[in-house]
């Protein structure tokens, strides 16, 4: 049996960052070795197996306020059947006492990566976009297909803006593109 690493192309990440890293992760609940580290280990062969009632929970916890652009799941119908997840809600709030639920989304025998994109439209009419801002984001199967009791997803992602290092400076110093202008963009 071989092993396969994920592998994504930095160029489709020029707008968003990884930082699933920099969050402490809990599950409801796992069969011994099909945990957190085999959620978060970059390999699609391991997954994390739910080993209790429904709804099965995965909880991210930041430690301060981030902003969250998208979530990915990895799930593989052809591989995990009854336990590939069919309806998932997202929640975000400050702590668990409050969380709401942010979005509802039902898989159809889903093959490889889930994008759910937790940006929404401004409402004052000019286009732009709002991002997720939050302390807690969960992540709750509610079912799964074929009326399976537990489930199997094989990994999460969860993605926030990257942002300019002169954002905030009072002037956007990335539009200077000659080196006597960009050795002073940053400040060390």
């Amino acid at each position: 049996m071989s092993e396969t690493t994920l592998v994504e192309s930095k160029g489709e990440d020029s707008e968003r960052r990884e930082i699933g890293n920099e969050a402490a992760w809990t599950l409801s609940s796992a069969k011994p070795g099909n945990g957190v580290e085999q959620l978060r280990d970059d390999n699609i062969e391991t997954f994390w197996q739910s080993d209790g009632v429904s709804p099965h929970m995965i909880n991210v916890q930041f430690y301060k306020k981030m902003r969250i652009k998208e979530l990915k799941l990895c799930c593989d119908f052809k591989r995990d059947e009854s336990y590939t997840p069919n309806k998932i809600s997202i929640r975000a709030g400050t702590g668990f006492h409050d969380l709401r639920e942010v979005q509802v989304v039902e898989l159809d025998e889903p093959d490889g990566w889930v994008v759910i994109d937790l940006t929404t439209k401004a409402s004052d009419g000019t286009g732009n976009v709002k991002i997720l801002r939050a302390h807690v984001v969960q992540i709750a199967i509610l079912s799964s297909h074929q009326n399976g009791r537990d489930t199997h997803v094989r990994q999460v992602k969860i993605y926030g803006p990257r942002q300019s290092s002169t954002k905030g400076f009072g002037t956007e110093l990335s539009r200077f593109n000659t080196v006597e202008f960009l050795q002073f963009s940053c400040i060390r």
